[in-house]
């Protein structure tokens, strides 16, 4: 009896320690509870003297592309020019510019305010999974709105025929629908996983990684998941939006006079200098991950297409397109 007593002791023992703790196949511990229970955000803790500032700012831009993108909403709704397939695609644009920097901002002003903020495990979860679920949309909204480019450019006289209103609304619903089933996978990967701390996030935002640092559980097979899902989401769409424009270029190219490659250019250019800005920061921030602690310029590239590329395309989008100037005027 009393060896079996202190085999039973030193096996809750090895229980208590991260190390040891059980696991199956797919690395999910076996009946164990969680360690974290809440998340602890720093954010950014190098703008103590200048926090005032710099959440007037962001704030400011909150507020501008909350309206800009709402009015982009609103004003296609309305105006009657405004009804092709490329205006319901930078609709959803919109939308997805609200969800995403609704999704961060808000608990990014907070975070500025009180120097840092707690938020349960279960809440930085749910914060990735809008995040992730804004993002994956995009790239595939991205995806088709260079497809309807390609048609508008390089087959004109079938585009009315082929992008009519049926297959706009069947793409969007598929893309919202698309982006929501792979959200949830990869979020229920996540919660699947067991978190034994720290719980410190050196970061203004739950990420993938940083979420991932936090867990105890073997993580390689949740990496060869989002390696697959990364490739789908994002190689395969900007393959689809490269080729799209190598043929809108030779296209372009074929044109002999320069005031119609100039028009056939302008066509496109808003959706090229969006996808530019966005594959950009998101190839920085995540082809070359920082390794432990986030460096300045990681966060600063994550703010930047989480908080300035909503800002930026209802900007694009409507100072360089003639159609939206008209459509303001009609309203005024």
């Amino acid at each position: 009896m009393a060896d079996m007593t202190l085999f039973a002791g030193d096996f809750q023992a090895k229980l208590s320690h991260p190390d040891v703790i059980p696991k199956n196949l797919h690395g999910i511990e076996a009946g164990y509870h969680n360690n974290i229970t809440y998340i602890v955000l720093t954010g950014f803790s190098n703008i103590k003297s200048k926090k005032i500032l710099f959440f007037l700012m962001l704030f400011s831009i909150y507020c501008v592309t909350i309206s800009g993108n709402l009015f982009i909403v609103v004003l296609v709704h309305l105006s009657k020019t405004l009804q092709s397939p490329m205006y319901l695609f930078i609709t959803q644009l919109s939308l997805l510019d609200i969800i995403l920097s609704t999704d961060i901002l808000p608990n990014l002003l907070y975070i500025i305010l009180h120097d840092g903020c707690t938020m349960s495990l279960a809440g930085c979860i749910t914060q990735f999974f809008f995040f992730v679920h804004a993002e994956v949309s995009e790239f595939f909204l991205l995806t088709v709105m260079s497809y309807d480019r390609y048609l508008a450019i390089c087959k004109p006289l079938h585009y009315n025929s082929i992008m009519n209103q049926t297959i706009c609304i069947k793409s969007v619903i598929i893309i919202w629908v698309l982006s929501f089933k792979i959200t949830l996978s990869d979020s229920a990967s996540l919660c699947s996983l067991y978190y034994c701390g720290p719980n410190i996030i050196h970061h203004f935002f739950c990420d993938f990684e940083p979420i991932l640092e936090l867990s105890c559980s073997d993580t390689s097979w949740i990496h060869i998941q989002t390696n697959v899902i990364g490739f789908f989401c994002v190689v395969a769409p900007f393959i689809l939006i490269v080729i799209s424009y190598i043929y809108i270029v030779l296209a372009i190219l074929k044109i002999k006079s320069l005031a119609g490659r100039w028009k056939a250019f302008t066509t496109c250019s808003s959706h090229l200098t969006v996808v530019c800005i966005f594959y950009g920061t998101i190839v920085a921030v995540y082809m070359f991950p920082t390794k432990g602690q986030l460096d300045i310029l990681n966060k600063v590239l994550s703010l930047f297409y989480t908080v300035m590329t909503p800002l930026l395309n209802p900007i694009i989008y409507t100072f360089r397109n003639k159609d939206f100037k008209k459509a303001i005027e009609k309203i005024k």
